[in-house]
Order: structure tokens, then sequence, then C-alpha cells
């Protein structure tokens, strides 16, 4: 067997020798961008998004704006304490039962039931 020569250049490649680093530093030239995520926010507050709101404006305008508060209401106490009473059962706190009814009305706002 005859032995092989290999430089040090061969494992290296090119940059051993330098060529390509004035390419290398001109795609690195400037300190790295720092880039911040962005959420998209959803529409709280205006009521006007969300997959329900269509329902919710045909029904306020079918039953009335009277009616349709009165029963919303009657919707939003009922569904506060079923989350009162899960609460109790779980022996979760006050202030987690008040965290969990401000989640249920932040997703109301964003799937439009408070339209």
């Amino acid at each position: 067997m005859a032995a092989a020569s290999v430089s040090a250049s061969a494992f290296l490649g090119s940059w051993g020798t330098g060529e390509d680093h004035s390419l290398l530093q001109a795609k690195v030239a400037g300190p790295p961008q720092l880039r911040v995520a962005v959420r998209p926010q959803p529409m709280m507050g205006s009521g006007k998004g969300g997959i329900f709101a269509p329902a919710v404006v045909v029904t306020r305008n079918i039953i009335g704006k009277k009616r349709f508060n009165q029963l919303r209401g009657k919707a939003i106490a009922l569904h506060s304490q079923v989350i009162t009473e899960f609460c109790k059962s779980i022996g979760a706190d006050s202030k987690q039962r008040q965290g969990l009814i401000r989640l249920a009305k932040k997703n109301g706002e964003w799937l439009g039931f408070l339209a």
C-alpha cells in the first residue's frame, strides 16, 4: 500500500487559504439584527370580530336589544356560576376563580359573543 500524502489545506478546504474570508466577511458585515416577534392583536373591546359575531348580531336584531342584553346577562351569570362550581370542586381559591372568569370574558370577546 502506498501512503497517501494529504496536505493541511485539503482538510481545511478554501478556509485554510483565506480565499473565501472576504466573501464571508461581506455576508456578516454588521452586528446581528435582533428581531422582535409581533403577535397579532385580537379585536378585543370592539366585539366586532370573531366567528360567532354574525350570529350574535342577527339574534340581537331579531329579538331586540333590550331582550338580547337580558339574555346575554343571564348567560354570563350562568357561566360564572359554572366556573365558580368548577373552582370549588378542584379547590381553587377566589383569585384563580377571578382569573378564569376574566379569561372567559376575553375568550368571549375573541369569539365574537360580545358583538
